[in-house]
C-alpha cells in the first residue's frame, strides 16, 4: 500500500458515502415511500458504517465488506430509503479480484458463500420488517445481477493482474537470463581472445628462438646473415607486443570490440605464408578452389592452424614445407607436410615435449564441426584439417 492508493481508496469512500447519503436524503431513488424513514443523524452514522470502511478495502477485502453489509443491512431494517447498496457493490468487486482465485478452496468458496448471502439476506430484512411492496422483487433481482457482475468484474481483475505480474516476471526472467548469455559469451570470448593470444605469443617465440639460434651460428662465419635474423627477431617481437596490446585491450574491455580483426579475405592466408617465407621457411603451396571471404569462426581457424602448423615446421623441422589450402563450396582444406629431424615422440606431439599447439588446432576443427589429422610417417609430419560451413560469404 502506497499513499497514493490510500489517498484514492479514502476518496472512492468519500464518493460513496456522499451517492449514499444524496440517496438516503432524497426518499429513494423513485418516488419516495410513504414508509421511508427521512434522512436523520442515525441514517447518516449507519451511511458512515456502510461507506467509510471501504478506506481500507485493499488492506482487507472481506472484512471491508462485513462492515459495509452489516451497515447496508441496518439501514434496510430502520426503513431507510437505500435503493441501491453502492458500498457493498464496491466491496464485492475488491473481495473477488482479492480471493477469487484464491488457492486456498475454504477461503475460495467461503466468501462466495459470504457474498452471495446478502441479497437473500436483504430480502429477507425487508419482508421481517414489513417494507415489502410492490415492484421490489425485481429490485431484489437487480441486485442480485449487479452483485453477480461485480464479482465477474473483480475476478476479471484478478486474473488481468495476475497475466501482468506473470508478464513481468517472465520479462524479468528473460532479462536474467539474456544478461546471463551475455556473460557465458564474454566469458567465452575471454576464453578465446586468451587462446589467442597464446598462439600468437607462442608462434613469435618460436620464430625468435629459431632466428636467435641461426644468428649465433652464423655470428662469426657470416656476420651480414646473423644480422638478417637479428632484423627478423626484431620484427617479430615489435609486432608480437602490438597484437599482445591488442588483446589484453580486449580483455580488458570485457567484449569483442577490442579484438583484431579477423581475416577473413584469403589473401589473409598468403600473407601468413609470405611472412613466414620471410622468417626463413622454404613453403611450397597449392592454393586450390575459388576463393572466397570465410565465416569469422572459420577464419580464425584456418589461419592459427596455418600458422601453428608452420611454427611447427621452422621449429622442428628442417627448413622446408608443403602447403595445400583448398577451397569448396562447402569447406576449407588444409594441408601441410614437412620432414621432420627425428621421430621422438607420437604422432599427436611430434615435438617430443608437452604442448597445447595440436591440441588446441584440434578444438578448432572440432567446434565448427570438422576434423584434423595429424601423424608422422618415414620422416615426414603431416597434418590436414577439414573446416566446414554452410556456404560461402559472398
Amino acid at each position: 500500500m502506497t499513499r497514493r492508493s490510500l489517498a484514492a481508496d479514502l476518496g472512492v469512500a468519500l464518493l460513496v458515502l456522499a451517492l449514499s447519503l444524496a440517496v438516503l436524503a432524497a426518499g429513494g431513488l423513485g418516488t419516495a415511500s410513504p414508509e421511508a424513514v427521512p434522512l436523520d443523524g442515525k441514517g447518516v452514522a449507519l451511511a458512515l458504517a456502510a461507506s467509510l470502511p471501504l478506506a481500507g478495502r485493499r488492506r482487507a477485502p472481506l472484512t471491508a465488506y462485513l462492515v459495509v453489509a452489516v451497515g447496508t443491512g441496518l439501514l434496510l431494517w430502520q426503513h431507510y430509503p437505500l435503493d441501491f447498496p453502492f458500498g457493498c457493490v464496491l466491496a464485492v468487486y475488491t473481495v473477488a479480484a482479492a480471493y477469487g482465485g484464491d488457492p486456498r478452496r475454504a477461503l475460495r468458496w467461503g466468501t462466495r458463500v459470504v457474498v452471495g448471502a446478502f441479497v437473500p439476506v436483504a430480502a429477507t430484512t425487508y419482508a421481517a420488517a414489513g417494507y415489502w411492496a410492490d415492484g421490489m422483487l425485481a429490485g431484489i433481482l437487480f441486485w442480485a445481477l449487479t452483485f453477480a457482475g461485480a464479482w465477474l468484474a473483480g475476478d476479471l481483475s484478478r486474473v488481468r493482474r495476475e497475466r501482468l505480474l506473470e508478464l513481468q516476471e517472465r520479462a524479468e526472467r528473460n532479462d536474467r537470463e539474456t544478461e546471463r548469455e551475455r556473460r557465458l559469451a564474454a566469458a567465452e570470448e575471454r576464453t578465446r581472445i586468451a587462446r589467442e593470444l597464446h598462439d600468437s605469443a607462442g608462434h613469435a617465440i618460436n620464430v625468435i628462438l629459431v632466428q636467435a639460434g641461426a644468428a649465433r651460428l652464423l655470428h662469426e662465419r657470416a656476420p651480414d646473415r646473423s644480422l638478417d635474423a637479428i632484423r627478423i627477431i626484431e620484427r617479430v617481437a615489435r609486432g608480437t607486443i602490438e597484437e599482445i596490446d591488442r588483446l589484453v585491450h580486449a580483455l580488458r574491455a570485457g567484449d569483442a570490440d577490442g579484438t583484431p580483426e579477423v581475416p577473413a579475405d584469403p589473401a589473409a592466408l598468403e600473407e601468413l605464408l609470405d611472412a613466414h617465407r620471410a622468417d626463413g621457411l622454404r613453403i611450397a603451396t597449392d592454393l586450390r578452389g575459388t576463393r572466397v571471404a570465410l565465416p569469422r569462426s572459420v577464419a580464425w581457424a584456418a589461419y592459427r592452424i596455418l600458422q601453428e602448423s608452420l611454427t611447427n615446421a621452422a621449429r622442428h623441422g628442417e627448413g622446408s614445407a608443403a602447403v595445400t589450402v583448398a577451397f569448396s563450396p562447402a569447406e576449407v582444406e588444409i594441408s601441410v607436410s614437412n620432414p621432420v629431424r627425428a621421430v621422438r615422440a607420437p604422432a599427436e606431439n611430434p615435438a617430443g615435449r608437452s604442448g597445447h599447439g595440436i591440441v588446441g588446432m584440434r578444438e578448432r576443427a572440432t567446434l565448427l564441426g570438422g576434423s584434423l589429422d595429424v601423424r608422422v610417417t618415414d620422416g615426414t609430419f603431416r597434418l590436414r584439417a577439414s573446416l566446414p560451413y554452410e556456404e560461402p560469404v559472398r
